[in-house]
C-alpha cells in the first residue's frame, strides 16, 4: 500500500511526478478496491489542501485548473480499479454544483465514484439553477439528485433547488445529498435534503443504500 500522506502532500503541492509515480506503483501493485477508495480519499484531501492555499491567497486561479487536471489524470489511472464485476446500472442521479457556485473538483470526485459504483450519472456542470435539476430530474425519471456547493451563497440555492422540487411534485420520487466543505447537520435540514457529505466515498455508500 502506497504511503497516503506522501500522496496528500504531493497533491496539495501539485507535484505531479510525485502523484503520478505513487499512483502508477499503486496500481501495478494489483490493488483491492477498498484500498483503491482509500487513495482516492487522500487525493481528496489533498484536493482540500490546494482549496485551503487557494482561500490564503498563497495559490492562484492557474492552480487551481492545474489541480483539476492533475485530479482528472489520477482519477483516470485509478478508476479500472474501481470497476465492479457487474457493469449493470444500479440507478440515475442528477448531479451538478449549484447556482452561484463554480467549484467542480468535490462533485467530479464523487462522480467519477458515483460511475464506478454503478450509477448512470447526469452531470450538469457548474452554477446550475435550480429549474435544470427539476427538468432534468424529470427527463431521466432520476432516483437521487446531488447538490455540491463550497461557498456560502450555495447554502440558499441548494434549499430553492429543494424546494423547485417539491413545487414540482418531485421530491416525494428522490433521494436529494448535498456535498461539500460547508455541509453540515443542520444545512442538511435547513435545506431539507436527505444526506449529506463531506466525503465523496461515504456519500456514494450512502446513495447505494438508496437504490437497494
Amino acid at each position: 500500500m502506497a504511503d497516503l500522506n506522501l500522496l496528500t502532500k504531493a497533491m496539495g503541492e501539485l507535484d505531479e511526478d510525485q502523484v503520478m509515480s505513487t499512483i502508477s506503483d499503486f496500481m501495478a501493485s494489483n490493488p483491492s478496491k477498498e484500498d483503491t477508495l482509500k487513495m482516492m480519499n487522500a487525493c481528496q484531501q489533498g484536493m482540500a489542501v490546494v482549496g485551503d492555499l487557494f482561500d490564503s491567497g498563497e495559490y492562484f486561479v492557474g492552480d487551481l485548473i492545474y489541480a483539476g487536471e492533475l485530479l482528472t489524470k489520477t482519477i483516470e489511472t485509478i478508476k479500472p480499479a474501481l470497476k465492479g464485476e457487474s457493469s449493470a446500472k444500479v440507478g440515475k442521479m442528477v448531479l451538478g454544483t449549484v447556482q452561484g457556485d463554480l467549484h467542480d473538483i468535490g462533485k467530479n470526485i464523487f462522480k467519477s465514484l458515483a460511475e464506478s459504483a454503478g450509477f448512470e450519472v447526469y452531470d450538469l456542470g457548474i452554477d446550475t439553477p435550480p429549474e435544470d435539476f427539476v427538468n432534468k430530474a424529470k427527463e431521466v425519471k432520476a432516483d437521487i439528485v446531488g447538490l455540491s456547493g463550497i461557498l456560502t451563497l450555495a447554502s440558499e440555492s441548494m434549499k430553492n433547488t429543494v424546494d423547485s422540487l417539491n413545487s414540482d411534485g418531485l421530491r416525494d420520487k428522490v433521494k436529494v445529498i448535498i456535498g461539500g466543505n460547508l455541509v453540515t447537520s443542520d444545512l442538511c435540514s435547513f435545506v431539507g435534503a436527505d444526506a449529506f457529505t463531506t466525503n465523496a466515498a461515504e456519500g456514494v455508500k450512502i446513495c447505494q443504500g438508496w437504490v437497494k
